[in-house]
């Protein structure tokens, strides 16, 4: 039984606008979206019984076709035409669940780039992609990752600058937030300010991270619920007293990042929101997947 091991790494929104919603149901979104370094550790295991199974060590995680990471080696098996193998899989969960930081997606995509490394397929970009928008739309960008403008669902990607080495403060609040219900939220309201993204692009262009960083936006933060508004606010409020050049949510939450250009600034923001919060973590930005 071969074992293949490899890291799925978690993203960031450094901008996130809703446009408006396709007749199909699915939103129409622009983003601004970074890997970083918080990960995932998958040990994949190729058997020969074709089962495909997932295990993590969070109990509450399922190991069937309902884990993304499943459902990615059943969809590359099935474009690759392979037979008469399964695949099992053991996921160290470090990317918080339930935080808009694309753990599950993460997973998916990394599924996929090992399985085509390990039967030496040689799927092109678009083939790849094609396997990841199937999964879900932000696997597709988990699959190539760094810094990338996405629009569509999420799956159509321009790739962008790299950002200059910078510190990243994450902290996931207790709660989790719907994701149906703040999509529904955004449908029923006007949305009153759109993050400035292509102020945003030209920033990274420049390698000013400190534009980057003022422009940080989440759509979604003004339609949480009064109780987690506060929370983010929150903890927004404590990345900006420790020094952060940016703040915000990140997907549909309930994780918040701060932008730091100094690592001590960034691990006292740590440090702080530990007092408070369970889950925080330093990270930084991660470049192009290869």
């Amino acid at each position: 039984m071969d074992t293949i091991k490899t890291k799925a790494y978690a993203k960031i929104n450094l901008a996130l606008d809703v446009l408006g919603k396709y007749e199909n149901g699915y939103h129409q979104v622009n983003m601004v979206m970074q890997s970083i370094s918080i990960c995932d550790d998958i040990d994949i295991s190729i058997t020969k019984d074709g089962k495909i199974e997932a295990y993590t060590n969070r109990s509450y995680i399922p190991s069937d076709m309902k884990n993304l990471a499943c459902k990615a080696a059943a969809e590359y098996i099935s474009a690759a035409g392979i037979q008469g193998y399964g695949v099992s899989m053991h996921i160290n969960k470090r990317i918080p669940v339930c935080a808009g930081m694309g753990g599950g997606s993460s997973d998916a995509a990394a599924v996929i780039r090992a399985l085509d490394r390990f039967f030496d397929t040689c799927m092109s970009d678009e083939q790849l992609a094609k396997i990841g928008n199937n999964v879900g739309s932000d696997v597709v960008f988990c699959l190539f990752g760094g810094t990338m403008l996405a629009k569509g669902r999420g799956e159509i990607l321009q790739r962008l600058s790299d950002l200059p080495d910078i510190y990243i403060a994450v902290c996931k609040p207790s709660f989790s937030v719907s994701t149906p219900v703040l999509f529904s939220k955004i449908d029923s309201c006007k949305i009153k300010r759109h993050p400035d993204i292509e102020g945003m692009i030209e920033a990274i262009a420049d390698g000013d991270i400190g534009s980057v960083a003022r422009r940080c936006y989440n759509v979604f933060e003004d339609v949480l619920p009064t109780r987690e508004r506060r929370t983010v606010d929150n903890i927004k409020g404590i990345m900006f007293s420790c020094g952060a050049l940016g703040s915000a949510m990140t997907g549909t939450g309930s994780a918040v990042y701060g932008i730091f250009q100094e690592e001590k600034l960034a691990d006292l923001a740590v440090s702080t929101l530990r007092r408070e919060y369970d889950q925080c973590f330093l990270a930084g930005n991660v470049k192009e997947l290869s």
